[in-house]
């Protein structure tokens, strides 16, 4: 571990001599993918550089325990303990910083909520966990941006589709893929029965153009007049779009803006994020396999969370941690939960790595 340590060490060195060059200075594009580099190594090296610092210290009191002098070998001794347990706190850390990264990490998410069993009931938790998603977002000033979206009568959502940009996003967002389950009493339930329902969250790392290319040819688009629930806001001219990629079969429709243009828009960028989950499913099946069996492989129909309304709590199974905080999670207070699911990612790797 520590020979590769002192190699990203160096290489940030070299990184921080190119930055200052004028010809990399000149070359925005190069200059930008370095700048990226050294950010991306540059936790790495900082806690590095604490731990050498701590063993150097304990190098040092180690000396000091045979100096004749009492008082310095008291204080010496006396120091080590937090010295050492500084150390091994460094050194989980660093074994940590050097788990391979998953590239996906920075890219921005496409959100997409489905309502499952439970009918009406299914669809209103599918509106308020869309809810909670974007107060999640909201609070780490990330943009959210509604792509498609089939509304019901009473407020719920059948579907909906939505864009989330911001820093990590997809590394904060990626372990909420599966099925969310509710149970609770439904308003509507006259008897007080408690209803159990479930919601399907899947969530995409969102493709760019330059990652999958989409030939014209292997497109089907259809235009149509788009239909809102209860006759409102029902379009007079086709502005709906259904985009059908011929190759794999794939479709996407889009109807929530009145331009046609903007709905093709957004369903192409839809497309290509599930073209993308494809493609990498494909390449990298041992590593989803793996990952799979550490924290649950978000499959859709794999349930993966438990709201209990009665109760007020929240129950995440893949790693048995129940909260009694229900209120607040809905609110968008999802760390507790993604840190725990986090933690035990990254524990899990670790020791399969061992």
């Amino acid at each position: 571990m520590y020979g590769k340590l002192d190699a990203v060490e160096r290489r940030y060195l070299e990184l921080e001599d190119l930055l200052v060059s004028p010809a990399i200075i000149a070359n925005r594009r190069e200059f930008a993918k370095l700048a990226k580099e050294r950010s991306d190594i540059e936790e790495i090296v900082r806690t590095f550089r604490q731990w050498k610092d701590v063993q150097a210290r304990i190098d040092g009191n180690k000396s000091l325990l045979q100096d004749p002098d009492e008082a310095m070998r008291a204080l010496a001794l006396e120091e080590l303990p937090e010295l050492r347990s500084r150390n091994e706190e460094l050194e989980r850390r660093l074994k940590q910083l050097l788990l391979p990264r998953d590239p996906n990490d920075d890219r921005n998410v496409l959100l997409e909520i489905r309502a499952g069993t439970g009918g009406e009931e299914a669809s209103l938790f599918a509106a308020e966990l869309f809810r909670m998603y974007c107060r999640y977002a909201e609070a780490r000033r990330w943009r959210v941006d509604v792509l498609s979206s089939s509304a019901t009568g009473l407020g719920g959502f059948k579907e909906i589709i939505a864009s989330i940009e911001g820093q990590g996003a997809y590394s904060r967002l990626k372990f909420e893929g599966g099925v969310h389950r509710v149970q609770r009493v439904p308003e509507t339930e006259a008897s007080g029965r408690r209803h159990t329902s479930a919601v399907t969250v899947a969530v995409l790392p969102e493709a760019d153009e330059v990652d999958v290319v989409i030939d014209d040819k292997d497109l089907k688009i259809d235009v149509f007049r788009s239909s809102g629930p209860g006759g409102q806001s029902v379009n007079t001219t086709d502005s709906a779009v259904r985009v059908t990629h011929l190759p794999t079969n794939l479709v996407v429709t889009c109807q929530d803006e009145k331009s046609q243009h903007k709905n093709k828009a957004k369903a192409l960028k839809i497309l290509r994020a599930r073209l993308l989950e494809r493609a990498q499913e494909e390449q990298q099946s041992e590593v989803a396999a793996s990952r799979r069996s550490m924290v649950g492989s978000g499959d859709r129909s794999e349930r993966i969370r438990t709201y209990n309304f009665p109760q007020s709590r929240v129950t995440d199974h893949r790693v048995n941690l129940t909260l009694h905080a229900l209120d607040r999670t809905l609110e968008g207070e999802l760390d507790p939960l993604i840190d725990a699911l986090v933690t035990h990612y990254q524990a899990e790797t670790l020791k399969a790595a061992h």
